[in-house]
């Protein structure tokens, strides 16, 4: 194996840290931190395409690009695996470091198939399908990883460009305006390292374009977004209980569905009371548990949306659902909505024979079964779409709700798996976003933080602090518009597929003509 030159080595490094801090660390995302989005896969790109790099040293590098930056967005993995699931600390951090080895390939395959339309088309039109390459790798770990967490796109959730385009084309397409940023300066780098006289203008031109670019971006991300022109007129009690995960089952709390039912019985007028997922384990067919649901809604006059277990008996035996059940004031229990997109090695184990290793995990929640239908629940007058923690990441499958229909969006999301990290946060701009694509107000209930309403500008409002247990009175409204992503959702993350298709595809006919 050729030896790979030490500033090569630094640049990796330095492109791996700058994707680690254009997302929340440790606390939210400050504004300066964000605008550097549009450097961050820079150094990248340009020691991808030192020409003397063999194919397989392109992939060691990207793989380690990637591999560091997952060790460094999602450290929370382990704090997961070990406080909460129960492993060893050693389990614990080897479990995180293969869950990074793992989708550290994504980054390989990036770098490799960049790699590969530089040596065989022309650098620069290498660096013009780069922002499709992106966007396609991040559509198989949409559809195929099923782990679409912290998308590039993501990091520009407060920038201007994000509220035009992504109703347009969802977080697809913000990914792909960062990505062409980073691939603009790139490219001018490229055409700076020239010397003849006949890039001159080149350069000129791609210097101008390269300065509007980047101040149209870091003004962007310089935006505040405004409050939503619409004020919200309705109001919703949202519960954050904040529970110890497990604390139930282990005798630390006495009595999860009073201190609920205490918290939540006050004399604020509503439209809906909200209980988080959490780890009280409520069951959906427990009738002393829907007796005290009813008397809460009766009493307030206003539907309860309750994050709860929903318990199915088949002849093969009694299935679990994660589920969150809807109980109107006047006709009592109306249904749950069943988690369809559970968390793996959280709410079940995939190859259990094979990892039976990591069945720890699932010790506090159980063995749950997804979901089948993504339900609208009418109550009140009004539609309502409820999704439930992980499936706040998946933004074709929350603008089905919309779609069909719902007028409001409804998280519930149990954030204390995450501990003390940078995962609630980084959950938080996640749903931020779903707010922005399909334009309507999010009603996000943790159990313990972040718990507020969301406007469709993606601004997060009537927020409670964390770690403490109490109601949040949010306001919001409601509202049936359609956006082109409610409707089409990720047609342009497909077309960036096809796009990279027909890329390689020109590629490889080229190095068929020089062979």
């Amino acid at each position: 194996m050729k030896q790979i030159p030490i500033k090569l080595w630094l640049l990796i490094f330095a492109s791996a840290i700058l994707q680690v801090i254009i997302f929340p660390v440790a606390g939210p995302l400050p504004t300066w931190r964000a605008s550097i989005a549009i450097y961050a896969l820079v150094p990248m790109l340009i020691a991808l395409q030192d020409v003397r790099l063999s194919l397989r040293n392109v992939a060691i590098l990207s793989y380690l690009c990637g591999v560091l930056w997952y060790l460094g967005t999602c450290y929370w993995v382990y704090s997961t695996m070990h406080i909460y699931g129960g492993l060893s600390v050693p389990m614990g951090l080897f479990v995180m470091l293969l869950f990074c080895l793992y989708l550290g390939l994504y980054h390989l395959l990036f770098g490799f198939l960049f790699a590969y339309l530089s040596r065989h088309l022309q650098r620069w039109q290498a660096l013009v399908a780069m922002p499709f390459l992106w966007v396609a790798v991040e559509m198989a770990r949409t559809y195929v990883t099923g782990f679409p967490w912290n998308l590039l796109g993501y990091s520009a959730v407060t920038n201007l460009w994000t509220l035009l385009m992504a109703p347009i084309g969802g977080v697809m397409m913000v990914s792909f305006l960062v990505a062409c940023g980073n691939a603009a300066i790139a490219l001018a780098y490229l055409l700076v390292r020239k010397s003849e006289p006949s890039y001159t203008r080149r350069k000129s031109i791609a210097g101008t374009v390269l300065a509007l670019l980047t101040i149209g971006f870091i003004g962007g991300s310089q935006f505040h977004p405004t409050p939503y022109d619409r004020p919200g007129d309705q109001t919703a009690v949202m519960l954050q209980p904040n529970l110890d995960v497990g604390a139930e089952a282990h005798g630390l709390r006495r009595d999860p569905l009073q201190d609920a039912m205490q918290l939540s019985m006050t004399d604020q007028p509503r439209t809906v009371t909200l209980w988080p997922e959490s780890p009280a384990l409520l069951a959906t067919d427990d009738p002393l548990i829907r007796e005290k649901w009813m008397l809460l809604a009766s009493k307030t006059n206003a539907p309860l949306i309750a994050g709860s277990i929903g318990m199915k008996d088949t002849f093969k035996g009694r299935y679990l659902y994660n589920s969150a059940a809807v109980i109107d004031p006047d006709s009592g229990y109306v249904g749950h909505y069943d988690k369809m997109h559970l968390v793996p090695f959280g709410e079940y184990v995939p190859f259990e024979s094979v990892f039976s290793f990591a069945s720890g995990l699932t010790q506090e929640v159980g063995h749950f079964q997804p979901g089948e239908q993504r339900t609208i629940f009418h109550t009140g007058g009004h539609a309502y779409g409820i999704f439930i923690c992980y499936e706040s990441i998946f933004g074709d499958e929350v603008r089905e709700f919309a779609r069909n229909g719902a007028e409001v969006l409804v998280n519930l999301s149990d954030d204390g798996w995450y501990g003390d990290t940078s995962a609630p946060f980084q959950h938080l701009n996640m749903a931020r976003m779903r707010a922005i694509e399909n334009h309507r107000w999010v009603l996000r209930d943790t159990n313990n933080g972040i718990t507020g309403s969301i406007d469709p500008n993606g601004v997060v409002h009537d927020t409670i602090p964390r770690h403490t247990a109490g109601i949040a009175v949010a306001r919001f409204a409601f509202d049936d518009t359609c956006t082109f992503y409610t409707e089409h959702g990720d047609w342009f993350g497909w077309l960036c597929v096809i796009v990279t298709l027909a890329s390689c595809g020109y590629a490889q006919i080229c190095k068929m003509k020089t062979c």
